[in-house]
């Protein structure tokens, strides 16, 4: 079986727009949620999301010509924003002679409709409403010829986006996958329809919002943004001589077959999704050192995944570190697995691992380490990342230090 590596990555979120900025407001404890102001709060019964600042534009215009940019969506610049940074990053470009025709592109987009503030700019209304239109101009820009295309299994896509590229080069299809997500959420539609389903915390305060893991906790807050990961053969990477972060050693796609909303009782589903990761990986649970919990700050979320934490890891769940990186930059949908997947590589390239922020009142069901309120030095030789998503798609990614 093939090694799969990676070998670039690209972030904008509310906490920083490129992956130095993001990893650095993490450990920071910055918050990145505001009350919004991309469409009326009015009607609204929750008025804060983790939205991110226009100057994002900014790190989209050093990779893509204006008159690309202009022909998309706000949410669809912060794919391309991450794109552009993680493809630099990987160096791809400068490869001479790669066979561009074996780099393939995934990205999770479950919605790219738009606002009526996007009016004011000109926009080409067919073009816009494509859900397909980050993963095309990816190939287009860059002239990788491989599978193109997005997928849409709610807050998991990304991280079955990054599932299927792995097995895509496992198989010989590609050599190179360049794998994330798009999250837009500061719409009319989203916010209200979310709300509707009683998932959203209705606190006014930005700076305590969203508190996964608390016993106050009263539902997630959205998060915009944009993750990639560029996910690699060993053999195509050496050959290269790209850097290596880690490997992407594991990841289960599966459903619960439950509900549309609600996890199956005590975490069962989530308890299969870890062990088919691991399982997958040839690891035990014994070696993971860090968990990036899919927290999200929802009563039966934090709590049925705790419980599958105990279930698959036993009495070392108390000795791992557990975080949930959406109390700082918010429930970021399909582009969450590709920002926590980011997450976890620079817990084990830094040996810190991010904070649960606004972490207040403990809950006494909930007693493991979830990091509260500021980083932990812990050395991180295998991570995993929780996505759970509505409709009972679950995904579980395991990375590894690179040997």
């Amino acid at each position: 079986m093939k090694k799969v590596v990676i070998t670039g990555l690209g972030a904008v979120t509310s906490v920083g727009h490129n992956v130095a900025d993001y990893w650095e407001g993490l450990l920071a404890g910055k918050c990145g949620m505001r009350t919004f102001d991309r469409v009326p709060t009015e009607g609204h019964d929750t008025t804060v999301a983790a939205q991110v600042d226009d100057s994002f534009e900014e790190e989209a215009a050093k990779y893509w010509k204006k008159r690309q940019l202009n022909a998309t969506t706000t949410t669809t610049r912060m794919g391309l924003a991450s794109a552009g940074e993680a493809v630099a990053d990987c160096g791809i470009c400068d490869a001479e002679g790669y066979d561009l025709g074996r780099v393939g592109v995934i990205y999770g987009v479950i919605d790219n409709s738009y606002e009526d503030y996007e009016l004011e700019k000109p926009l080409n209304i067919t073009l816009k409403k494509m859900p397909n239109e980050l993963p095309a101009l990816v190939s287009i820009r860059y002239g990788f010829g491989g599978p193109s295309f997005n997928l849409s299994t709610a807050c998991a896509s990304s991280a079955y986006a990054m599932a299927l590229g792995k097995q895509f080069i496992e198989n010989g299809t590609c050599d190179m996958v360049v794998c994330g997500g798009i999250s837009n959420t500061v719409t009319h539609l989203v916010i209200s329809g979310f709300n509707q389903l009683l998932a959203m915390s209705v606190n006014p305060d930005p700076a305590t919002a969203a508190r996964p893991f608390t016993k106050n906790r009263d539902g997630f807050i959205m998060g915009e943004g944009g993750g990639t990961v560029i996910l690699e053969s060993e053999e195509s990477a050496k050959a290269r001589g790209a850097k290596i972060y880690c490997e992407l050693a594991g990841a289960s796609m599966c459903s619960e077959a439950f509900n549309l909303t609600a996890p199956k009782t005590d975490g069962v589903g989530m308890v299969r999704s870890m062990k088919m990761a691991l399982e997958n990986a040839g690891m035990s649970p014994d070696e993971v050192d860090y968990i990036n919990a899919h927290g999200t700050s929802t009563g039966l979320n934090d709590l049925y995944e705790t419980k599958a934490v105990k279930e698959v890891f036993g009495a070392r769940a108390y000795d791992i570190p557990v975080s949930s990186v959406k109390a700082s930059i918010g429930h970021t949908l399909a582009a969450g697995g590709a920002l926590e997947a980011i997450a976890c590589i620079k817990a084990m390239e830094t040996g810190i691992v991010p904070p649960t922020i606004h972490y207040d009142e403990p809950d006494p069901e909930l007693d493991l380490n979830y990091v509260p309120n500021k980083p932990q030095e812990h050395t991180v030789n295998a991570a995993i990342s929780n996505s759970f998503g509505f409709g009972g798609h679950n995904a579980t990614l395991v990375f590894r230090k690179y040997q």
